[in-house]
């Protein structure tokens, strides 16, 4: 990778139902657009995003719901796909795309959906694809949903982090004293719901099954980091076993924040695969 630094250009497209989708473009060349995983807006990505910009036109933007983008009364996965496809219209028609965590299978979706994906990079996509202590409880979607109704917002975003990521509730607890960044995370809170709109039924411990997925036939790498628990490589074995065109791929050293933690790790891996 070079290393010229980008400049930064925040704007906005209106997505198909009207809702206005804020991204920031950096960079020249071959487009990829990067998908933020739950509770995240584009500023995880944002050094990743640089780094990407050397070589790529990076496209990051807020999901929907999410830091200055808009959002709608009714939530569907399709209104996410037609985000993409409209930041994908906006580079010329054709791009790559790269997610992590839910974002991962939000892009798989997209792509799967024949929008102009050209290659697809996933981090990590949390599909639970045998029985275990991986992945969140069967109740997950009702127990979160219940929280957001009594307007219990921190209380939804711990229930979250310790029961899908898997966090030790001290360290919940001692995020709650950095009042910025914990303001920022219930901020996002009532979007929860969409990302487990986004996994659907993938996380009750079956086998990935091929055909909600086999349409993305472009070359796909699924990355996982050598210190995330065995669920995510089970994950990442079963995603690529069932894509026509993909490899999977572990990176030694990281975990499951990789994107906003290890970024100068991540961004090597990401431009050689996407130079093809």
């Amino acid at each position: 990778m070079t290393t010229t630094k980008a400049a930064l250009v925040n704007s906005t497209i209106i997505s198909r139902d009207g809702t206005d989708i804020a991204f920031g473009r950096s960079g020249e060349g071959p487009a990829i657009v990067l998908v933020a995983s739950a509770l995240a807006d584009r500023s995880d990505a944002a050094k990743l995003a640089a780094l990407l910009a050397a070589d790529f036109a990076v496209i990051n933007y807020d999901r929907r719901g999410r830091g200055a983008s808009g959002d709608a009364a009714d939530y569907a996965v399709e209104r996410e796909i037609e985000d993409i496809a409209a930041l994908i219209d906006h580079v010329g028609g054709s791009a790559a795309l790269f997610g992590s965590s839910s974002g991962a299978v939000l892009a798989l979706r997209a792509a799967a959906a024949g929008i102009g994906v050209e290659r697809l990079a996933l981090y990590e996509p949390p599909f639970v694809v045998a029985d275990g202590p991986f992945g969140p409880p069967r109740d997950f979607a009702r127990q979160i949903g219940s929280l957001l109704a009594d307007d219990r917002r921190g209380e939804a975003v711990k229930h979250f982090m310790t029961k899908a990521q898997g966090m030790l509730a001290f360290m919940v607890n001692a995020m709650r004293l950095f009042p910025g960044p914990w303001s920022k995370l219930k901020a996002m809170a009532h979007t929860l719901p969409y990302d487990i709109a986004v996994m659907g039924d993938t996380q009750q411990g079956k086998p990935l099954d091929a055909d909600p997925w086999s349409a993305a036939t472009m070359p796909t790498l699924v990355l996982t980091g050598g210190k995330s628990p065995a669920g995510f490589h089970d994950a990442a074995r079963a995603v690529a076993g069932v894509l026509p065109a993909a490899d999977h791929r572990t990176l030694s050293g990281l975990n499951h924040g990789a994107v906003m933690m290890a970024p100068k790790k991540l961004a090597p891996v990401l431009a050689e695969f996407l130079r093809g």
